[in-house]
């Protein structure tokens, strides 16, 4: 078998620890206040139960009130409809491609993605809401198409579309009478992305949006539908992303978040006419707008406050915001163009770290709520489900770091107990408190688990995400040992038998770990596709990446300290990293 090993970019060398960087963490715990809950009834959850727990690529409702998913029943993402008043789901389509609903349209027409053997590159398609003929609308082999959205009328069909081998993405229009496509945009820079997010002037201007790549700028527009004369209705600038999220339904006001006032996205709602913008509730946590109710009265925000999503309904015209009433977790609204059903009801992704992730239906007027599908094998009852809480603690320069811990139950605070640090990927990236498989796996038999958000983390501001840039293996480093150390702090621990495992710049930084603080993480597995790193020096699509060697930042340097076990699997490539295959067999 052929494997590959990415080759490292490591653009400078490291840097020395500096002052404190600011981030919205107001204080750190104290891991002598942690305590083990009792319980019973708990048990090490069955590894079969675990790898059972199915998911769902999507879901969009109908307007007779039916709700169709998409999850993996069978072993593959297919479309099945569940009924409002409840029944045993009945499915829609049979296919070994994955597939998952966009929306539907008011004459019975399920509207979804599917592409080829997972080759990414996906075609657009319909099938009866009662089941049918499945016809392919766009059937093109070397272009993806993806993120539809129905005109006011249901005439047409805008889209998303990228070719094979471009990085740019284009909108376009298709008409549904005839199946005609034509452009609505030809993007000519490689590192920018359009999207669309709705209609205003009776349908026909559409809002959509301009950004780059990584979103570090993005600019809202105005498109003729007729005509494809597009009008910039914010300004850009390097660093200024304003996105539009929504549009009314009277085509008056944008739902919009942008980074403008303090570098941490914010919800606001601004008027078309006007282009002033109200912003919503101040927060220091990243906070997004979402989606209008059908009589535009209501808004959907969902604020990201410490790896916790939490939804709330805003009175547009008031302003006044109201929390649903989900436990803490990650409840999210998973469809960006049918989220509200046509009788006010709004369908919720309801996730926690004792709950797997579920469909819901709120009534926002009572706050009531209706479990749609159940998703997890019967033996998952997050009662006895190992549960999770919010930690702080200071890194070695001060800097307060956050982390998810999930704690098992019965534990004896007598220092003898295993525990195990997950660093997540990216590094651009955020560990959330959803459910996660791998943790539930560790914590049911007695791991303390902590899922650090180490410096380079989203969701804590822009100097807290740039704060590992030319410094991989540095600084964050250092973070994810201080979660080591605020493990063996909780009394719980035995510092000897603290391990590390993680994927994709996880498993960069556990190699590092066990190669530079093998005093602190002792054991380690490492599921990546790479041993080292890529980081682009310029924007993407631009220039190629640099490829380049940092002294003391490889983990192989640390290769003759080794003294621990380490279990690296490899395989043959990391859809997530920026570099080309250096070979290997």
């Amino acid at each position: 078998m052929r494997l590959c090993l990415l080759t490292i970019t490591l653009l400078a060398a490291g840097q020395a620890l500096a002052a404190p960087v600011p981030t919205p963490i107001s204080q750190v715990t104290d891991p002598a206040s942690l305590t083990s809950p009792v319980n019973a009834a708990a048990k090490p959850v069955p590894l079969a139960d675990l790898a059972a727990v199915r998911g769902s690529a999507g879901a969009a409702w109908a307007a007779n009130g039916s709700l169709v998913v998409a999850p993996n029943l069978t072993g593959r993402y297919n479309l099945w409809r569940v009924d409002r008043g409840g029944n045993f789901p009945v499915q829609l389509t049979t296919s070994d491609e994955a597939q998952s609903p966009e929306l539907v349209t008011r004459d019975g027409l399920v509207l979804f993605t599917q592409d080829r053997g997972g080759d990414e590159l996906y075609d657009l398609f319909t099938v009866p809401l009662t089941g049918g003929e499945i016809v392919n609308l766009t059937n093109t082999p070397d272009v993806t198409e993806t993120q539809p959205r129905l005109t006011p009328d249901e005439t047409a069909i805008v889209f998303a579309r990228r070719a094979k081998t471009g990085t740019s993405v284009d909108l376009a229009l298709l008409d549904r009478a005839s199946g005609k496509v034509r452009s609505l945009t030809a993007e000519k820079d490689p590192s920018r992305i359009w999207s669309s997010a709705g209609f205003a002037d009776d349908g026909r201007t559409l809002i959509a949006n301009r950004q780059d790549i990584v979103g570090s700028r993005s600019t809202i527009y105005a498109i003729d539908l007729a005509g494809g004369q597009a009008r910039a209705l914010t300004r850009e600038a390097a660093g200024l992303a304003i996105r539009a999220e929504a549009v009314s339904p009277d085509g008056r006001i944008l739902a919009i978040s942008s980074n403008e006032k303090s570098g941490q996205y914010r919800a606001g709602l601004m008027g078309l006419g006007t282009a002033r913008t109200r912003w919503l509730r101040d927060t220091p946590w990243e906070q997004t707008a979402g989606t209008f109710s059908p009589d535009g009265r209501l808004l959907t925000v969902q604020t990201n406050a410490d790896g916790r999503s939490d939804l709330s309904i805003v009175d547009v015209e008031s302003g006044t915001e109201r929390p649903l009433p989900f436990p803490p977790g990650v409840n999210t609204t998973p469809n960006a163009v049918q989220s509200w059903a046509a009788d006010g009801r709004l369908l919720v992704l309801r996730n926690g770290s004792d709950s797997p992730g579920d469909f819901w239906s709120v009534d926002p007027g009572t706050g009531a709520a209706e479990q749609l599908t159940r998703l997890a094998t019967a033996s998952l009852d997050s009662r006895n489900l190992p549960k999770s809480r919010l930690v702080a603690f200071r890194s070695s320069d001060g800097t307060p770091i956050s982390g998810i811990l999930t704690m098992p139950f019965n534990l004896k605070r007598d220092g003898s107990n295993p525990a195990i640090v997950i660093p997540h990927g990216g590094p651009t990236s955020q560990a959330q408190d959803s459910f996660s498989q791998l943790a539930t796996m560790f914590a049911s038999r007695g791991y303390l688990v902590l899922r650090p958000n180490f410096r380079g983390s989203t969701g804590y501001g822009k100097a807290f995400q740039d704060a590992n840039v030319k410094d991989l293996g540095g600084a964050d480093l250092e973070d994810v040992v201080a979660g080591a150390k605020f493990l063996a702090g909780t009394g719980f621990v035995d510092p000897k038998r603290i391990g590390i495992t993680g994927g994709s710049y996880g498993g960069f930084m556990t190699l590092m770990a066990l190669g530079k603080r093998p005093r602190h993480l002792r054991r380690g597995r490492e599921p990546v596709r790479h041993h080292q790193l890529v980081l682009d020096v310029g924007e993407f699509g631009r220039r190629p990446p640099r490829i380049s060697a940092c002294p003391g930042r490889r983990p192989g340097r640390g290769q003759g300290r080794l003294r621990t076990a380490v279990a690296l699997d490899l395989c043959e490539a990391d859809p997530g990293a920026l570099a080309q295959p250096a070979g290997g067999e």
